[in-house]
C-alpha cells in the first residue's frame, strides 16, 4: 500500500514537474522565438568561420536549409506576435539570410549575363533577375520578397541599424555571414560581434592619417539615414553632416580609444570603397 502510495506521489511530482518545463518553455518560445535548429544545421555544414559558403555542398544538400524555409511558411502569425523586439529581429534576419542562400542555389552554378557582366562579376547574385523584388517567399504564409524584409520591415519597424552589419547579400561586400542563427537572447551580443568584424576588414573600413582620410564600405552610404536616430550626436563631428556624424559616432563606439578620438574628431575627408559584388563562395576542390 505503502509503497503504491509512494509510486502516486512520485508519478504526480514528475508529471507536474513536467508540466511546469512545458511551461517554461513554451514561454521562453514565445519570448526569444521559435527553434532555429534546422538552420543552425544547415549553417554550421556550409559556412565556415570566415563566412564563406560552399554552395555547391548546399545546393547538392539542401535538406536542411528548405526544412527551415517550410518552418518560415507555418509559423503562426499570433505566435509571432508575443516575442520581443530582439526575437523579431533575428527571426527577420534569419529569414533574409536563409531565402538568399536559397536564391543562390536555386540559380546555382550562376549564369551570367553578356550585359550585367559589363557591370558585375559573372557569379554575383546581381546577375540573378529580380532577385530582391520579384522573387517571392513565403512567411508567415505570406509572400515576401528580399527586399519587402529589408526595407519595409527591417529597416521600419526596428530601430535597430546594426541589422545591416547581419543582412548578407550573398556578397564579398556585405558583412560575412555567420555559420549560427541570431537568436533573441543573444542578438546584441551577435551583431556587436559583426560589427566588430565588419570594422576589422580594411576591405570594408580603413583609417589612412598619412592623407586624412576614412574609407567607408558603401553600407555606409546607402543607409546613413538609419543610423540617425540612435547614433546621432548632438552636434554634427567636424564638418560632416547629420547622416555622416551619425556613421561615424556608431564606428566610433567599435574603435579602441586612439581611433575613437581620431574619428569623433572629424577632420578627415571620407570615401566610400568600392563594393564588391562577387559571390561569398569557398573555394572548394573539384
Amino acid at each position: 500500500m505503502r509503497n503504491n502510495y509512494r509510486l502516486f506521489v512520485l508519478t504526480g511530482f514528475f508529471i507536474a514537474s513536467s508540466v511546469f518545463s512545458s511551461q517554461m518553455l513554451a514561454a521562453e518560445s514565445g519570448k526569444q522565438g521559435f527553434d532555429y535548429s534546422d538552420f543552425a544545421d544547415a549553417l554550421k555544414i556550409n559556412v565556415n568561420d570566415v563566412g564563406m559558403v560552399n554552395y555547391k555542398k548546399l545546393k547538392a544538400e539542401p535538406e536542411k536549409l528548405r526544412a527551415f524555409i517550410t518552418e518560415l511558411r507555418n509559423l503562426d502569425r499570433k505566435d509571432f506576435d508575443k516575442w520581443d523586439d530582439n526575437a523579431k529581429i533575428a527571426f527577420w534576419l534569419n529569414a533574409y539570410n536563409a531565402m538568399t542562400l536559397k536564391a543562390i542555389i536555386d540559380n546555382y552554378p550562376i549564369k551570367s549575363s553578356f550585359f550585367k557582366s559589363r557591370i558585375y562579376p559573372k557569379n554575383s547574385i546581381r546577375q540573378i533577375a529580380g532577385v530582391w523584388d520579384k522573387i517571392n517567399f513565403k512567411v508567415m504564409g505570406q509572400n515576401l520578397t528580399l527586399g519587402h524584409i529589408e526595407h519595409k520591415i527591417l529597416r521600419v519597424k526596428f530601430d535597430e541599424p546594426g541589422v545591416h552589419m547581419a543582412m548578407v547579400c550573398a556578397a564579398m561586400g556585405c558583412p560575412s555571414l555567420r555559420n549560427e542563427p541570431y537568436t533573441g537572447d543573444k542578438l546584441q551580443e551577435q551583431l556587436d560581434d559583426q560589427a566588430h568584424r565588419f570594422l576589422a576588414n580594411h576591405a570594408k573600413f580603413k583609417i589612412s592619417r598619412a592623407d586624412d582620410r576614412i574609407y567607408l564600405s558603401p553600407i555606409f552610404k546607402w543607409f546613413a539615414v538609419d543610423f540617425i536616430e540612435k547614433y546621432g550626436p548632438k552636434k554634427s563631428i567636424g564638418r560632416h553632416n547629420k547622416e555622416e556624424s551619425a556613421v561615424l559616432n556608431f564606428i566610433a563606439s567599435y574603435l579602441d580609444k586612439v581611433q575613437k578620438d581620431y574619428v569623433l574628431a572629424g577632420k578627415f575627408k571620407i570615401k566610400y570603397l568600392k563594393y564588391d559584388w562577387s559571390l561569398n563562395e569557398q573555394k572548394t576542390k573539384n
